[in-house]
């Protein structure tokens, strides 16, 4: 059983003891401190808070007791069903919501869930708040609604198409040209609610032939749901036995997008912003912003059209709040997120989608030459499995003192930049693991960084 209480949210494997997994108990104890803070933060009693929940097998249950928790803490609920990250974080400004909260454990197995905590900007809370949740929900003295005083609770399932609409209305999504290039599409949706919003935005786009691939949300994943390219085996196969143009796979609640060229052949996830970005680019100009893990391309890219690139501390909420301070057009993490501030601050695989077949259909050309045509890293992703105990911080100080050559960055772990590559490690906010991130001009370079350092450890 694990439990990881973070600014990041409150994540873990579903049963086990209180404290020890994502027990009812701490559901319950979370979000009772979550709408403590929202009434704290806005100056309300009566306060409204979006739901909405992917396809894994424990979601109608978390949803139940989050749903009911609000109720008798004096909150009025709008249930947004089986949806995606994206889409909650669009539909909390959208109903005028004080608040919102994802039901989802993003790209970890099915046994996993979690709750992500949205402030009334649809966008992720703080690390202030976090913080103050945190030590609140160990109190747990909350006082809850009498009678007079509980919520209300109501369903609202049309938000899906209401983003999707949002997404079609965006100047530089190209539908006219999407429809002209009639493109064939596999999408693995991993059985979860991509299978829902996924195969609807293809064929509004205007996509001629749609091959839906593990679309059902019933939530049984059909194998990892992190969209990493050992997990794509399928796609790749059904892509060249379609005679597809391309492949998309979305993770289970549809933030983290990657791509399968019509050769069956992974685009990159790292590569899925930068293309986004050549686009945008193309036609807007503007600062771009990554996190520390993610690929140096998106530097080039960004220098090409003459513009300037930043890095932010690994983390949705780091590199929005540098998207935000630097005036960004477009920015992401590496893992396949999309940010697009003409739609919102917040990772989306919809929008993503969109503006990558918008590219496409403007080159007229096919997905593995549109990779061709931007700078070539190898990144290789590892990751160490903590023991019980470990000084984490400790560890990492080690490492740094005991690099002799490379710029080191402790703004997020340690980060040691080379000529020629990188090699970034920091603790996993989502799991118990140590992450290590290397890139280089080939990939026996970024193996060599990366067992440098994993050696280290």
């Amino acid at each position: 059983m694990t439990l990881i209480t973070s600014i990041s949210g409150i994540r873990g494997t579903i049963g086990g003891m209180p404290g020890e997994g994502l027990s009812p108990v701490d559901i319950v104890r979370f979000t009772t401190a979550f709408a403590e803070l929202i009434k704290q933060k806005s100056g309300k009693q009566k306060i409204r808070i979006a739901i909405g929940r992917d396809a894994r097998r424990s979601g109608e249950m978390v949803s139940n007791l989050v749903a009911g928790t609000l109720v008798a803490m004096g909150a009025d609920v709008v249930d947004l069903g089986l949806s995606t990250t994206p889409t909650v974080e669009v539909a909390v400004p959208g109903l005028k919501a004080d608040a919102g909260i994802i039901l989802t454990a993003s790209h970890n197995p099915g046994e996993w869930n979690a709750l992500k905590l949205l402030n009334e900007k649809g966008e992720f809370i703080s690390a202030d708040d976090g913080n103050w949740l945190l030590q609140r929900a160990k109190e747990q003295n909350a006082t809850y609604a009498s009678i007079e005083q509980i919520g209300s609770y109501h369903k609202d399932y049309s938000w899906i198409d209401r983003h999707i609409q949002m997404v079609l209305d965006l100047p530089l999504v190209r539908k006219d040209l999407i429809e002209k290039a009639g493109f064939s599409i596999v999408i693995d949706a991993v059985n979860s609610t991509g299978g829902i919003a996924v195969p609807h935005l293809l064929r509004a786009l205007g996509v001629s032939e749609v091959h839906e691939l593990y679309c059902t949300p019933d939530g049984f994943f059909p194998h990892n749901p992190e969209p990493l390219p050992e997990h794509l085996k399928d796609l790749s196969e059904a892509v060249v036995s379609q005679k597809a143009d391309l492949g998309f796979v979305v993770d289970p609640d549809v933030d983290r997008l990657a791509i399968v060229d019509e050769n069956g052949e992974m685009f990159g996830e790292e590569y899925t912003l930068v293309a986004v970005a050549d686009y945008v680019l193309g036609h807007t100009k503007g600062s771009t912003v990554s996190n520390l893990s993610s690929s140096r391309a998106l530097r080039d890219i960004t220098q090409k059209h003459g513009c300037s690139s930043f890095a932010a501390a690994v983390g949705e909420v780091n590199v929005v709040e540098m998207m935000k301070e630097v005036m960004a057009i477009i920015g992401g993490e590496g893992n396949g997120g999309i940010i697009y501030p003409e739609l919102h601050y917040g990772r989306d695989a919809l929008v993503g989608i969109a503006l990558f077949l918008s590219a496409l259909a403007a080159k007229k050309i096919k997905c593995s030459e549109l990779r061709s045509q931007l700078p070539d890293y190898f990144m290789v992703k590892k990751k160490v499995v903590l023991q019980a105990g470990t000084d984490v911080d400790g560890l990492l100080t080690k490492v740094a003192s005991g690099i002799k050559d490379g710029i080191i960055n402790t703004t997020d772990g340690v980060k040691i930049d080379f000529e020629e590559g990188w090699v970034h490690l920091r603790k996993s906010n989502t799991e118990p693991i140590i992450r290590v991130y290397a890139e280089g001009k080939s990939v026996a370079e970024a193996e060599a960084l990366a067992g440098m350092v994993m050696n280290m450890l």
